[in-house]
């Protein structure tokens, strides 16, 4: 079995952000939240990263990043993500900016992607704990009758914002522990009484408890999961060019709720008791990087990060 490698989704511009949050300084030495997850990766045994990004923020991020990850010491790969990949015999809507989504994402990458992967977002801190698990996991486990795929759950009250609605895969499990589905949802709000959702931009909503577990976007796959998301993407763009072309997204936890309906693929969740950070919005920024300070001073994370 090769040797895990992780995959990192950096294409997103930060449009709710207002920047490149991906490059976004956290740390006390212009370190940003993907450098902490590198560091962690690195930790728990991953040793080749894949970054998908889009050619216009190429320059910045290999300065500003990737120069940095050098000093780790992993093998560094690049993918990028453009609204033009895509199936033959399609075109790209008139006005559309935003990318395909998530499962595009890992379809962008599928010529960097030769081993079993573990796929994560870069603006999210996802702590340690997840990065050893996932590892872990996709170390020991190969496709059988089924797919194994693992995903890494947090409970959604160490997800969410007080500064706006997040998106979240929320998971519903079975007894064994494996995912029985996931079913993203794109406006979840803390509110004085909890948490809820709307799907109809606030007229409605639905409350959440706050142990819910959910996705993060740290899944661990097989390269099976390429051939799945490549074989599904032109049904996806059949449907969303009718119904939504300029925002319509594929999202990677639409193929694994399909490949488990299908019975062809069963995920492990494995769980993180570890509090998610992230810079969704301008003001979380402040609030990662008190984080960021703490975790050093307590010794989790040496200063300056890449020596």
């Amino acid at each position: 079995m090769k040797k895990p490698i992780l995959v990192v989704m950096a294409a997103g511009m930060g449009s709710r952000y207002g920047g490149l949050k991906q490059i976004d300084p956290v740390g006390a030495n212009g370190e940003a939240i993907l450098d902490y997850s590198l560091f962690d990766a690195r930790r728990a045994g991953f040793e080749t990263v894949v970054f998908i990004i889009k050619h216009e923020i190429e320059e910045d991020f290999l300065n500003m990043v990737g120069k940095r990850i050098e000093k780790s010491g992993m093998e560094i790969r690049y993918a990028f993500q453009q609204l033009d990949i895509l199936p033959p015999n399609y075109t790209v809507p008139e006005g559309r900016v935003k990318p395909w989504g998530t499962s595009h994402a890992i379809l962008s990458a599928a010529e960097q992607i030769d081993a079993p992967f573990a796929v994560i977002n870069a603006d999210d801190y996802y702590g340690p704990e997840a990065f050893k698990v996932i590892y872990d996991y996709l170390s020991t486990h190969a496709d059988d009758e089924k797919y194994e795929y693992a995903m890494v759950g947090y409970q959604l009250q160490n997800t969410v914002t007080d500064n706006g609605h997040v998106a979240r895969g929320i998971c519903v499990t079975d007894s064994e522990g494996y995912l029985d589905s996931v079913t993203e949802r794109t406006r979840i709000e803390k509110y004085a009484g909890g948490i809820h959702f709307s799907t109809d931009d606030g007229e409605t909503w639905t409350d959440v408890p706050g142990e819910t577990t959910v996705s993060m976007n740290l899944w661990g796959f097989t390269p099976s999961f390429v051939q799945e998301a490549k074989d599904r993407f032109a049904a996806f763009l059949d449907k969303a060019l009718v119904e939504n072309p300029l925002k319509g997204e594929y999202f990677l936890p639409s193929v694994v709720s399909e490949l488990i309906a299908e019975n062809k693929a069963r995920v492990r969740v494995l769980t993180s008791s570890d509090k998610w950070y992230g810079v969704t919005y301008k003001a979380d920024k402040p609030v990662v990087m008190q984080a960021i300070a703490e975790k050093t001073s307590a010794g989790l994370y040496p200063a300056p990060l890449w020596k």
